[in-house]
């Protein structure tokens, strides 16, 4: 079995863009916000919405990444902008909410996608200030976001929030105790924020991807190997091997289940926890 390398492709050579680029009728004239828009999956999130007709506000913290994603946007005739932010810092995330709402005037979808990988060893090894770090990015980040962003759309009775999880947070992985503790607990907070905005008409779900096989998981995987006394090689087999399908999975595939998410074919869902693992998990 082989793995499905992450994409580099530019967004006009996506599969669907320029038929998309005529038509955009799924999320056409919605504001989004994704934070972590520079690389990774919240760049493949921001290019799928993008596509589906959203204007996007990208946010991070390293500017290059999020000029990059733009000029891909622009390059295929969208529309975004990026706003530096860093998500540990609130009055940069209020800066982000007030500048976007300045811009287009309100929010349809905001995706909290940016985190960071946090300490890669056993428990009892992690310096406090390094698992501290990993729960304000993660979890206070989200937090923070969504509080500064709600206000609007809960006056608007519009809007949905899309918040990014992962498989780390329902299966053991050696190494990862910070990391797999933050994004569980952002399942207890989609459910839990599910029952406050609903009455409002917004919705919140939580997407769980697996891995892409990109720097972010080579990271994860050097880590693993460290921490175990492996190879690289020997547990990116491994990696590979949990999914059903043999393969990392596709940033495209998570931007997709975004996009689904943020449309109105979505209308009836909130409150749940989609995996998009490649079967690395199933519930």
């Amino acid at each position: 079995m082989r793995s499905v390398p992450a994409t580099t492709r530019p967004a006009a050579s996506i599969p669907g863009w320029r038929r998309r680029n005529e038509e955009r009728v799924r999320l056409k004239d919605k504001v989004a916000v994704v934070t972590g828009g520079g690389q990774g999956i919240g760049r493949g999130i921001a290019l799928a919405l993008a596509r589906e007709g959203a204007r996007c506000v990208l946010a991070a913290r390293t500017r290059s990444n999020l000029e990059a994603t733009q000029d891909e946007i622009e390059a295929a005739g969208g529309e975004a902008i990026i706003v530096p932010t860093d998500l540990r810092a609130p009055e940069e995330i209020e800066r982000l909410a007030g500048e976007t709402l300045e811009h287009f005037g309100h929010v349809d979808v905001l995706v909290n996608n940016s985190g960071i990988a946090g300490p890669m060893q056993e428990l009892w090894k992690i310096d406090p200030a390094e698992w501290d770090e990993t729960f304000d990015v993660n979890v206070r980040g989200v937090f923070l976001t969504c509080k500064a962003f709600l206000p609007a759309m809960i006056e608007r009775r519009s809007g949905n929030v899309i918040i990014i999880g992962s498989p780390s947070g329902k299966r053991p992985l050696h190494g990862r105790s910070a990391y797999a503790t933050g994004k569980l607990g952002l399942v207890g907070l989609v459910r839990t924020l599910a029952w406050e905005i609903g009455p409002y008409g917004l919705r919140v779900n939580l997407i769980s991807p697996s891995g892409s096989d990109g720097p972010r998981m080579h990271a994860v995987i050097r880590g693993q190997a460290e921490t175990r006394g492996l190879t690289y090689e020997e547990v990116h087999e491994e990696f590979v091997r949990l999914s059903p399908l043999g393969q990392f999975t596709p940033v495209e595939d998570v931007g997709n289940a975004a996009v689904f998410l943020a449309s109105d074919e979505a209308a009836s869902i909130t409150g749940e926890d989609l995996n998009v693992s490649s079967g690395l998990v199933m519930y």
